[in-house]
């Protein structure tokens, strides 16, 4: 095996750690879409509610016809400066990722 300095085994591991989410992801899709039940869904019904569904909205909240504004994510908004490092550090991850599939074929 090829000596490797510290950055490059952590990229290595950041990279076999974000596959293994994905499969993650997908296993839970799986168990999801076989056991709807567990899940709150009925397994007759292809479609599933919110948790309230649509009875259970609180009074004097918006109608069906009405759409309420969408509410924002607890996430706190990104500076620019944020954005840009974001933008940098995915640009490289791509960047690997088609050298790495450049160097496999």
């Amino acid at each position: 095996m090829a000596n490797l300095n510290d950055e490059q085994l952590r990229r290595l591991a950041r990279l076999g750690a974000v596959a293994r989410l994905e499969q993650i992801k997908d296993e839970e899709a799986a168990i999801r879409a076989e056991f709807p039940e567990l899940f709150g869904g009925s397994a007759s019904s292809g479609r599933r509610r919110g948790r309230r569904g649509r009875r259970g909205r609180p009074p004097g909240s918006a109608s069906a016809a009405a759409p309420a504004a969408r509410k924002r994510s607890g996430r706190p908004a990104m500076s620019e400066a944020q954005k840009r490092a974001v933008s940098v550090r995915m640009k490289k991850y791509w960047a690997e990722r088609r050298k790495a599939k450049a160097a496999g074929r």
